[in-house]
């Protein structure tokens, strides 16, 4: 192989590695109050010129704007306020997926049907599980006799 493979081996190496990586796709969800049909296309034109944006989806009711693509959240979340609305990420999760949705940081009567505010008290934590079956079967535990 000599010098010449290896001389081809060190370029082909090297310019590979100077390729500009692509960042992963990525869903982006805002919420951003909408009043009419002009809010939702301003919103959705604005978002649609970000580069890396592959398609917007805007639901009004839900006040939520859905972006796919390789954008990064911030980008998008910049260009939203640019059009002069106030935004955030999306706080919400579903609420099948929350342990305790009426903890008081959770529980929001301005969520959209079917979700609640992603709070951390109300996410199970694993140990609590753990604990909860020990004590179960422990002698210290006066109602244990009713399980065995």
């Amino acid at each position: 192989m000599g010098i010449v493979g290896f001389v081809s081996d060190y370029v082909t190496d090297n310019l590979g590695s100077r390729k500009k990586k692509r960042k992963p796709n990525q869903t982006v969800e805002i919420k951003v109050k909408m009043d009419c049909d002009g809010c939702e296309r301003r919103i959705k034109n604005a978002v649609s010129s970000v580069k890396g944006v592959k398609s917007v989806k805007v639901d009004r009711k839900q006040s939520k704007v859905t972006v796919n693509g390789y954008a990064e959240a911030t980008k998008v979340l910049k260009k939203v306020e640019s059009t002069g609305k106030k935004a955030e990420l999306w706080p919400y999760v579903p609420y099948n997926s929350v342990a305790y949705p009426y903890v008081p940081q959770a529980y929001d009567k301005k969520a959209p049907p079917g979700y609640v505010k992603k709070a951390p008290q109300a996410l199970p934590v694993d140990e609590a599980l753990d604990q909860r079956l020990t004590m179960m079967f422990s002698d210290e535990n006066p109602n244990a006799c009713s399980i065995m």
